[in-house]
């Protein structure tokens, strides 16, 4: 028999993919795009600005990934990574001299990955 409690959390566990999907796939195609304003952050840890213009569309292409497999089925390690992705690109505005608030707006771009990959957890669902 299904509850209104495994109902709530099925719609909980769909808003927070549609979520995860929503963040990387619009990350995505801005980076296919080659997003001109992010070419700093890559430069920051050391890339030539041609190496970043070269491997920005690769980069979208791991976020389309990541948003469509999220979608399908919400894999443990595409979680794990879509949560360290969203946090080190979110630390690269300080870390680039902008303002500490860049990252905190920009908590719920890591936020919501580790909330569905917690609750699934929690859930005890196979990933």
């Amino acid at each position: 028999m299904v509850t209104n409690s495994d109902k709530s959390l099925k719609i909980i566990i769909w808003i927070l993919k549609i979520g995860v999907f929503g963040i990387f796939f619009g990350h995505g195609i801005y980076a296919i795009q080659i997003n001109a304003s992010w070419i700093p952050f890559l430069e920051a840890i050391g890339l030539s600005n041609d190496f970043a213009i070269q491997i920005m569309p690769y980069i979208g292409y791991l976020d389309l990934v990541v948003a469509i497999s999220v979608i399908i089925k919400p894999l443990r390690i595409i979680l794990i990574w879509a949560v360290f992705w969203a946090f080190i690109t979110a630390l690269m505005r300080p870390i680039t001299g902008g303002s500490i608030l860049d990252f905190i707006e920009r908590s719920g771009n890591w936020a919501t990955p580790l909330s569905l990959l917690l609750l699934l957890k929690w859930k005890n669902q196979k990933f």
